[in-house]
């Protein structure tokens, strides 16, 4: 196994690696190290400290035994300062495991993230379960294994305790894991977000560069703290004494900033970390962007910091800004007003203009982080930091690109039940897309993993970034939509038509209004005026009209929003009615109220500044926004779904026919026999059929199964429609012989079906996101019908349920055009059972079935292709 790394509960991060025979010296002293007591726990005695101790630690094999050890940095060398181990007993499923951490180290956690990777390492390997002998006055090791979330079965035995516990995940196991992530991750960020003292490694005097602007940004920026410069002659930045070497300064730093050429980098980072400096921000390209030489660069900073148990956010980044401690290390020519929002951009530019547009809305962060290559700290670190920050309510992101998404999954799901998060992600286009040889994967668009992925993870993607600065500003207004009605205010009819439109495109209802609402407006309101919805007040209509009828919508229970619309007119200035709407907006209750002041001045002052009135340039922009502010709504109402436990798997027959399709070769087509075998034994329920070698057979098949019969080509992976390989509804043994003459055999023979459903469900591997499932349309039009729905593995009941009755694909299966309902039932049990197959054998690449033909009591599958090939080779994801 590869090294990784791990962070503990007091922010520092932790190596674990496999210990190898270069170690032997390394383990001894470790042991020696350790004191009596300590060794005694371990031992239950006090071995003798010779080879003999740390040899079997020594080139682990996994099969039959395990060690890892933990190293820090320690005077430029590397120190272990923990040591695990498991042996496999005579029952192969169990395997006995110890751990030992140097004693000043304990008490920071390390012993559990030990057993944490422990666990994951024997579990690939086969072990079922781990014991452990403790004993029983060796407090801290109880409590280590009890805090794991396994379940423990403890049984004492004289002077010690054996814990013993299976080691498969369990939601429970999982629950504790994130819960130690977040504490630890939520510690190693604090000095980045909450700094005492900043130093600026490369802060030139001059103006115009890099380091000198950021420096001079920090101190412009009235930063809550001190602010050092470090430059090469230690001359003074902005009025600030310089210094040589970060070393010279004269106090504890937090937070190193590094502006200096990617080849002068690893030097500096080094001397900062030999000061006792935990956060890094690399500013400097020439990393990872630049191809392999500047990757090397980058895994050797990444390792660098990894060693001294610090973070790194960059390199090649723009910086970073956090309101509360009104720090702006940052090369940006102006930041953005103090506000709620967390943003990340993994692009320096693109963040330069939405800090740009910002400013223009209004829109205020409360920090905004560029993490550039994102060699360490991510999009996922940053959740964890804002999810309990206070100052933050929406999270805004820039992503291009995923280094661990299921962990982002599993984030964003639990972050956006309690903030909004807003994601645009780049690189959509369809030239992006891989060639496709299955429905599956020609249905399955370049986006449609990110699209699946913030679907089930309640994120709001924008489009573009105009849309996403327009969310924006609706989502930090501490609005709170319930529903989809909205309410259209305007003193133009023609607006209010486009606004309505517009509403309907974006999934939006414009209901009709209360009888109390109708009566209240018919009051106040000219007579010509329309009290429909939208509530056309006439172009009369002055500041004090929108307020009265603004509180009147608000208040009618059938609406859940307001889009207010205001053409100047001699009647009403733009300033007075936006004035207006922000006062009864502030009257009213929480329901978000959106504003279309259509002035050449722009947007009014009082929408400018405005925390309750989000402002936009046109009605379509409005109700686009409100329309993805309703899609995290529903997703909200939504239940959080469990996963179902699927009993009647086969995993081990089916792992082993995959290995020996990859023994004969790395990519390959199963044929029918195989297919079939894989299938049944996830439960995939199948038609009947015969393989038949030559006419005869075919035709003793066909009785056997009964006319009319179906005859299919068994050349396996084609596409039988496209190359006349199936021939449908034969009546009898001559339509039959005539049809296995023209296919050719070797056939298979199915009993023709009829009526049900045509539908189709598939499983992809996609190299980042990892498996796909799809469910649309079947048949032979599946690709020109489209909307098949995709959503990533592993799926929630209300993920599958979702899957089956949502778009095209819930109209068929509800009984289209006088068509009886299909079993949904079935079919959710169908598409959780290629969500197993598709996480148990990475190596299935691609799977078809289709047609599904879906019945009122129940769904069988009459045609599947199956490829196997090697799963891609995956970049190492960060632990945490």
């Amino acid at each position: 196994m590869e090294a990784v790394d791990v962070i503990l509960r007091d922010g520092a991060t932790l190596r674990l690696r496999p210990p190898h025979a270069d170690d032997a010296t390394a383990l001894l002293d470790f042991f020696a190290t350790l004191s009596r007591r300590s060794l005694y726990l371990r031992f239950h005695g006090f071995p003798s400290l010779g080879p003999q101790l740390v040899d079997q630690l020594l080139d682990p094999d996994w099969d039959e035994r395990g060690a890892l050890v933990g190293t820090f940095a320690d005077d430029g060398r590397e120190r272990v300062v923990a040591v695990a181990n498991y042996v496999r007993l005579r029952d192969q499923a169990t395997a006995e495991a110890a751990f030992a951490v140097a004693d000043e180290y304990q008490r920071r956690g390390i012993g559990t993230r030990l057993v944490e990777q422990l666990a994951r390492l024997a579990s690939a390997r086969g072990v079922e379960r781990l014991i452990a002998e403790v004993l029983a006055d060796n407090r801290d090791m109880l409590g280590v294994f009890e805090a794991l979330g396994f379940e423990l079965a403890r049984e004492l035995q004289g002077g010690e305790v054996e814990i013993a516990f299976p080691i498969a995940p369990t939601e429970r196991y999982a629950a504790r894991v994130a819960e130690r992530d977040h504490i630890a991750v939520t510690a190693s960020l604090r000095p980045f977000f909450e700094p005492r003292a900043v130093a600026v490694i490369g802060a030139s005097r001059r103006h115009g560069s890099i380091g000198g602007e950021l420096f001079r940004n920090i101190i412009d920026g009235d930063f809550d703290g001190a602010a050092y410069p470090v430059n090469r002659d230690g001359v003074p930045v902005a009025g600030v004494h310089g210094y040589r070497a970060i070393g010279e300064v004269p106090d504890d730093v937090d937070l190193a900033v590094v502006c200096l050429p990617a080849d002068a980098v690893l030097e500096a980072v080094d001397e900062a970390l030999q000061a006792g400096i935990r956060a890094i921000v690399v500013i400097s390209a020439g990393f990872a962007e630049t191809g392999s030489a500047g990757i090397e660069r980058q895994d050797e900073l990444l390792s660098l910091v990894r060693a001294h148990g610090a973070r790194l956010v960059g390199p090649n980044c723009l910086g970073i800004a956090v309101a509360g401690k009104r720090l702006n290390a940052t090369f940006a020519s102006r930041s953005a007003p103090p506000g709620n929002i967390g943003f990340s951009s993994q692009s320096g530019a693109l963040g330069l203009a939405l800090l740009e547009a910002a400013v223009t809305r209004g829109l205020g962060l409360s920090s905004f982080v560029s993490i550039g290559n994102k060699a360490d700290v991510s999009t996922n670190d940053l959740l964890e930091w804002w999810e309990d920050e206070a100052a933050t309510e929406a999270i805004l992101l820039y992503v291009e690109s995923f280094g661990n998404p299921r962990r982002f999954g599993q984030l964003a799901r639990r972050v956006a039940r309690r903030k909004p998060i807003l994601a645009l992600k780049s690189g959509t286009s369809t030239s992006g897309q891989r060639a496709a040889s299955s429905h599956t994967a020609a249905l399955a668009g370049s986006d449609a993993a990110v699209n699946a992925l913030f679907h089930q993870a309640g994120v709001i993607r924008a489009d573009s970034l105009e849309e996403l600065i327009d969310v924006a500003a609706l989502i930090s207004n501490r609005s709170r939509l319930s529903g989809r009605s909205v309410a259209v205010l305007t003193n133009a009819g023609g607006l209010g038509i486009l606004c309505a439109d517009a509403c309907e495109a974006a999934g939006l209802e414009l209901p009709v209004l209360g009888e109390a609402t109708v009566a209240a407006l018919r009051a106040e309101l000219p007579t010509e005026a329309s009290v429909a919805n939208p509530v056309d007040m006439l172009g009369s209509a002055t500041a004090d009209t929108y307020a009265l009828a603004l509180t009147q919508l608000l208040a009618d229970p059938v609406v859940s929003a307001v889009i207010a619309l205001f053409v100047p007119a001699v009647s009403a200035t733009a300033a007075d009615v936006a004035a207006a709407l922000e006062r009864s907006a502030l009257q009213g209750d929480d329901k978000p109220v959106l504003a279309v002041v259509m002035s050449a001045e722009g947007v009014p002052t009082p929408l400018r500044t405005s925390r309750r009135v989000a402002a936009f340039a046109y009605p379509e922009s409005a109700a686009k926004a409100l329309g993805r502010v309703a899609e995290r709504a529903t997703w909200l109402r939504r239940p959080l779904g469990t996963a179902p436990r699927l009993d009647d798997i086969q995993r081990r027959e089916a792992e082993d026919l995959v290995a020996r399709t990859l023994d004969v070769a790395d990519d390959h087509w199963l044929d029918p026999a195989a297919t079939r075998l894989l299938l049944q034994a996830y439960g995939v329920p199948l038609v009947q059929e015969r393989l038949a070698d030559d006419v005869d057979d075919a035709v003793a098949a066909a009785q056997d199964l009964g006319y009319p019969a179906v005859v299919k080509t068994a050349a396996p992976g084609v596409h039988k429609t496209e190359v006349g390989g199936i021939a449908l509804d034969l009546a009898d043994e001559a339509s039959v012989r005539e049809a296995v003459a023209r296919i050719g055999p070797p056939v298979v023979v199915q009993p023709m079906l009829r009526g049900g459903a045509e539908l189709h469900a598939g499983v992809l591997q996609d190299p980042v996101f990892g498996t796909l499932v799809a469910f649309g349309p079947g048949g032979v039009f599946a690709e020109l019908i489209g909307e098949a729905g995709f959503l990533i593995a592993p799926l929630t009941d209300v993920d599958a349920e979702e899957l089956v009755t949502g778009g095209k694909a819930g109209r068929l299966v509800a009984g289209f055009r006088g068509a009886p309902a299909a079993d949904a039932a079935a079919l959710v049990d169908l598409v959780h059972r290629l969500g197993r197959l598709g996480e148990d054998l990475p190596a299935v690449a691609e799977l078809d079935l289709n047609p599904i033909l879906a019945f009122p009591d129940g769904c069988v599958v009459v045609d599947a292709r199956v490829r196997i090939a090697h799963p891609a080779s995956q970049a190492r994801l960060k632990s945490w």
